[in-house]
């Protein structure tokens, strides 16, 4: 029915990432959680996946299920080798963040239905999504959060969308995701200085500073002139004691300013 090869089947329920069990007619019986791993092993397959890494992959997204599927349905999405989860409040569980094709789950009267795009449906632009984004950031920040990361899925290398959305996971504290986020859009947009000091932003506020410096001298060889870099900067160097190092660079940060 799912179009999977035995071989990935069976790899599966001897892994234990599904533990189908047995019907009347020895058939075998599978729950919703094996049904999505199962479904989301037939996209892999589809990429031409190797089956090794298809089981290393689902085997990161089976601890993320949930044991009951949740009224508003999951999203779960292929992402080149890897997989990834949406949950109802919009955050993706994933190694790299970057969609690029899903489907969507939900339950009716106690089964699974698959609920698939129709063909005649006009999806919007990434463009479109990154405008949509950027008028609901002030009334509703989950929906225009998701409508960035779908316009991200659809042009990986949208700085734009890659700037607002980090802005604003760092205006609500969100450090760690926006390290990964940055971690992203740096391998789509390497010579974006705003990219570089957001991921110097990130990585300042998790401690990880000598990372961090290493982030903001990137973005001040992509842009001399970014001046809240060099005052960033300025504080590393002198909380490492280098007075000399951090001089330079508020000096630099005040030459800017005026």
């Amino acid at each position: 029915m799912l179009g999977l090869s035995r071989h990935i089947v069976t790899g599966l329920i001897d892994a234990g990432f599904v533990q189908p069990t047995r019907g009347k007619r020895n058939e075998l019986r599978f729950t919703f959680q094996d049904l999505a791993l199962l479904r989301t092993a037939h996209a892999l397959q589809a990429q031409s996946i190797p089956a090794r890494r298809i089981l290393r992959s689902l085997a990161r997204l089976k601890a993320t299920l949930p044991a009951e599927l949740p009224l508003t349905g999951l999203r779960i999405t292929a992402i080149g080798p890897d997989v990834a989860v949406r949950d109802r409040s919009g955050r993706l569980q994933s190694d790299s963040g970057q969609l690029l094709m899903d489907f969507e789950v939900a339950p009716v009267a106690g089964t699974v239905t698959l609920l698939e795009h129709a063909a005649s449906r006009e999806e919007p632009s990434a463009q479109e999504l990154f405008e949509q984004a950027l008028s609901l950031e002030e009334d509703d920040a989950a929906a225009a959060e998701a409508a960035y990361l779908q316009a991200l899925a659809l042009s990986p290398d949208l700085e734009d969308a890659y700037l607002n959305l980090g802005a604003m996971w760092a205006e609500a504290g969100r450090f760690i995701d926006l390290v990964r986020l940055s971690e992203a859009a740096l391998e789509n947009c390497p010579q974006s200085a705003l990219l570089h000091f957001n991921h110097g932003v990130a990585l300042d506020h998790l401690e990880r500073l000598d990372e961090a410096a290493a982030a903001y001298e990137r973005s001040l060889e992509l842009d001399p002139n970014l001046a809240d870099a060099h005052f960033n900067l300025a504080q590393l160097r002198q909380q490492a004691g280098d007075e000399r190092g951090a001089l330079r660079h508020y000096s630099a940060y005040r030459r800017l300013q005026r």
